[in-house]
């Protein structure tokens, strides 16, 4: 989304990718974009002659031809820019024309028009990251279904799970949040209702040209306005900040593997990770990146739904914060898509590292058999109890939980410590799933299949 106000320093990491790439004014072109389709939406019904809609369209097309200072000038004392755009509009369509330009419009309905059009570019463009992204995780999960880590519960060592199966998670998530964003997509509405709704100032016609004016732009029509009923902007809102969720929480499991102490994971990518002071690191930098724009994602949501609340036909002040933000939400869940297919197309496992960890955690494991074990002769609780009394021993004595199990009389140590195995349950089975799931959807949605970055 062009515009976003990010110096050009903090750019390169909080505008990145194709929502914030571009040249020029993204809000002037949607304005101008919804001034020329209403235009010949009003030709269609015939409200005003099809000339004076084409020399309309025409000037639209052409923005050199307008007085963009001016209108920038004078677009705080009007509190919005359309005012100062329509004048400048009817001045360069000339006379003739000047009645096609803003027919029985009133001032929201083309800047809630234009915010449904960024918002529909900006989705198609960061949906198109989101399917890159979930193209390699598609591929991970295939090529790492059966590989083992060790699983981590509030950052704490758990039970093994595998690499297929995380990478499974992460594509759930980001095709589930893709699902989402097309049905917001498939809702996004038209806004007609000229002063107050009533569409008096549209001769008779208002229905049919509010109608032709979502057929236009290929947006939904609607019974009524939606002036001070701000679904269509939640929905928007709601769907960036879920996507923002996804991305950050596969970001920040890149982060943690990435850590020197567990180097399960890294990024590898020419000329990025390297410190100012530090020769040796390899930052991840993109996932870094990626969980920094997606933090500032919930602030801005909900700055969105406190905006809900409207007055009467018109809010005062609320409708007014919704453009900055939205177009900053935007550019900030766009950075954070972008950049998490990076992230994700960089990333190399190290699943012989992996492994070993799981081997070095199977103090869990052995716990558990000792205390299964255990049961048939003390009963669950106090086999429980005793179980963890080896495991306090253990540790008490830095010596492995294997040589104490090994050294008890009660129990058969040397099967239980041979009957280490992880134990990954149905993971397999599961990634299957989402995998088949996924190559549903892409094969539904063949422009969205993703791949590698």
């Amino acid at each position: 989304m062009t515009g976003l106000p990010v110096s050009g320093l903090l750019a390169a990491t909080f505008a990145r990718g194709p929502v914030n790439a571009g040249a020029g004014d993204a809000w002037l072109v949607a304005l101008l974009e919804v001034e020329a389709a209403l235009a010949r939406a009003a030709a269609r019904v015939g409200l005003v002659a099809e000339t004076a809609a084409e020399e309309v369209g025409r000037v639209c097309a052409d923005p050199g031809r307008l007085d963009l200072a001016g209108v920038i000038a004078r677009a705080g004392d009007a509190g919005n820019p359309v005012p100062p755009l329509v004048r400048a509009l009817q001045e360069a369509v000339g006379p003739d024309a000047a009645r096609a330009v803003h027919v029985g419009a009133t001032s929201q309905d083309v800047l809630d028009t234009a915010a449904v059009l960024l918002a529909r570019r900006g989705l198609q463009l960061i949906d198109a990251d989101l399917a890159a992204a979930a193209g390699v995780c598609a591929r991970l999960a295939t090529d790492h279904r059966d590989d083992v880590l060790i699983g981590r519960t509030l950052l704490q060592q758990a039970l093994p799970t595998t690499v297929g199966l995380k990478a499974a998670g992460w594509l759930a998530g980001l095709d589930g949040v893709r699902a989402r964003i097309a049905a917001v997509q498939g809702t996004l509405p038209v806004q007609y209702g000229g002063a107050v709704g009533t569409l008096a100032a549209s001769s008779g016609s208002g229905v049919d040209l509010r109608g032709a004016l979502a057929e236009e732009l290929g947006l939904r029509t609607t019974e009524v306005p939606w002036f001070t009923v701000r679904l269509p902007i939640a929905d928007v809102a709601g769907v960036l900040g879920a996507a923002a969720g996804v991305v950050a929480t596969i970001a920040v499991d890149v982060v943690l593997l990435a850590q020197t102490e567990v180097a399960e994971a890294a990024e590898v990518a020419e000329g990025r990770g390297g410190s100012s002071a530090m020769p040796h690191k390899n930052n991840p930098v993109a996932a870094i990146s990626a969980r920094a724009c997606a933090r500032r994602a919930p602030g801005l949501v909900a700055t969105l739904f406190a905006a809900m609340e409207q007055e009467h036909e018109r809010g005062a002040g609320t409708w007014h914060a919704e453009w900055p933000t939205l177009t900053d939400l935007l550019g900030t869940v766009g950075s954070a898509a972008s950049w998490l297919a990076e992230s994700l197309g960089s990333l190399r496992l190290d699943t012989g590292r992996m492994a070993a960890t799981v081997v070095a955690a199977t103090d869990p494991v052995l716990a558990g058999a000792l205390a299964e074990a255990l049961t048939p002769a003390l009963g669950a609780g106090p086999a429980h109890d005793a179980a963890a009394a080896a495991v306090r021993s253990a540790a008490e004595q830095d010596r492995s939980l294997a040589d104490v199990v090994l050294e008890r009389s009660d129990v058969d140590g040397a099967a239980l410590v041979a009957d280490t195995t992880p134990d990954v349950g149905e993971a397999g089975a599961q990634v299957d799933a989402v995998l088949a799931a996924h190559t549903i959807a892409t094969q539904a949605d063949p422009a969205g299949q993703g791949g590698a970055p």
